[in-house]
């Protein structure tokens, strides 16, 4: 077969597979009880089963097989290693502490074998490894962090690899299109089942397998000099929104590692608007972000500094839509 074939192969493969399997898996976590049941800070009122990311991890790792090679490999091994990871997770849940070693544990091990190949000096290759380390770990918990309104991460997880796809071809790069179409295709054959209203969840088996996969393409690009800002762009929305809410708590004083429910999309909630307002507004957000990140591909440092700081711009404006939001009704209230 020959290669621009197996790689069209590995990208449906991928979706046919998670079509498939979503079918028998979403009765099967029913009947093993495995549910989410609503609670305080839960953005759903039905127990749904979640868990219906591990057809997502299995149409990824049949992606990486029919890729194959080294960049492949690394890829699968993100996947299975985070995806097994989320999996006992979801099924009776680890201590915070084993759960960090774990995905601290994976994401080494991925890093060092994406920075393993670069011309720097040892010291140089070991910073870098323990930097992807924290970027991936990182990226994986902020994806799990962000997973809480119905199609959301599906909607993030297809514009991202449809953008690390484009990226690809415009480096001519011959993993980072299907890796990305792989991903973009997952996405797409999940989002049925969870938008709208939700038959399954991802789960953290599936947030863990998005997360850590578009982390490393994430880092993947910039290795292989994609400029950072269109590397990032269709992730930032999801780091600007986790960092935002992690600094915010920590200075008042609450316990952050507690589970809660005052990201932005959150709040958007709370205001009152559905799941599927929330999920086109951060989408289509994000895809302002990314157009604004691949500015950078055209080499021009105005353009590049402008795009930037439209980027910021566009994250500020997310970042404190709430209140916007509230002072608005508030408005409408004396009105």
């Amino acid at each position: 077969m020959s290669g621009e074939f197996t790689k069209l192969l590995a990208v449906a493969a991928c979706g046919g597979v998670v079509v498939a399997a979503e079918a028998v898996t979403v009765p099967l976590l029913r009947r093993a009880a495995i549910i989410d049941v609503p609670c305080g800070r839960s953005s759903h009122t039905i127990p749904t089963p979640r868990g219906g990311g591990i057809p997502v991890a299995a149409g990824l790792l049949v992606a990486s097989g029919l890729m194959w090679g080294a960049n492949a490999a690394v890829f699968g091994f993100a996947v299975a290693a985070f995806g097994l990871l989320g999996w006992a997770e979801d099924l009776h849940g680890l201590p915070p502490g084993r759960r960090l070693i774990w995905q601290a544990a994976s994401g080494a091990m991925v890093a060092i074998v994406l920075v393993s190949g670069l011309a720097e000096p040892m010291a140089t290759v070991l910073l870098l490894a323990v930097l992807g380390m924290t970027w991936i770990t990182g990226f994986v918990n902020a994806f799990n962090f962000m997973d809480g309104v119905n199609g959301i991460s599906g909607a993030h997880a297809l514009i991202a690899g449809v953008v690390y796809a484009g990226l690809g071809w415009w480096q001519h790069d011959g993993f980072m299109v299907p890796a990305g179409a792989a991903v973009a295709a997952s996405a797409l054959a999940f989002l049925p089942w969870n938008a709208g209203q939700a038959r399954v969840f991802l789960g953290d088996a599936g947030s863990y397998t998005l997360g850590a996969a578009l982390a490393t393409l994430a880092a993947y690009a910039v290795i292989h000099g994609i400029p950072a800002e269109a590397a990032l762009g269709p992730l930032a929305l999801y780091l600007a929104d986790t960092a935002w809410t992690l600094q915010r708590r920590i200075r008042a004083g609450e316990r952050w590692l507690e589970p809660h429910r005052t990201h932005t999309y959150q709040q958007w909630c709370d205001a009152g608007w559905s799941h599927q307002r929330v999920t086109v507004m951060a989408a289509a957000t994000t895809v302002l972000l990314s157009l604004l990140g691949a500015a950078s591909l055209a080499g021009d440092p105005a353009l590049r500094a402008a795009a930037d700081l439209a980027g910021i711009g566009v994250a500020l404006t997310y970042l404190r839509s709430p209140a916007l939001l509230a002072r608005r009704a508030a408005r409408a209230g004396v009105s």
